[in-house]
């Protein structure tokens, strides 16, 4: 038999990984569009950035730095929530 004051941390676990699972489904479509999307079309986007051919700059230069990018956003949104949550992780103790 649940007790009520049962149901909060359910509820709170329930919430934060809802959380963690919008985040992370939006950072996948983020690199979905980084890594097919703009790399198909930038074929046809004819101008130089940097000195460079767009679509060279996409598929060699522009691509890492979004994945870094997803990197850090997942790292310091995923440390917040933590703290918000009061999750501590066991190796930084």
């Amino acid at each position: 038999m649940r007790t009520a004051g049962a149901a909060g941390p359910l509820q709170q676990r329930r919430q934060y990984w809802v959380q963690t699972r919008r985040l992370t489904a939006a950072l996948l479509l983020f690199w979905f569009v980084v890594s097919f999307v703009l790399t198909f079309f930038a074929r046809e986007l004819r101008f130089a950035l940097f000195g460079w051919p767009f679509s060279y700059y996409m598929a060699a230069q522009g691509a890492l730095l979004c994945y870094l990018l997803i990197v850090w956003i997942y790292s310091r949104q995923q440390e917040r929530r933590d703290a918000a949550f009061g999750i501590r992780d066991a190796g930084n103790e």
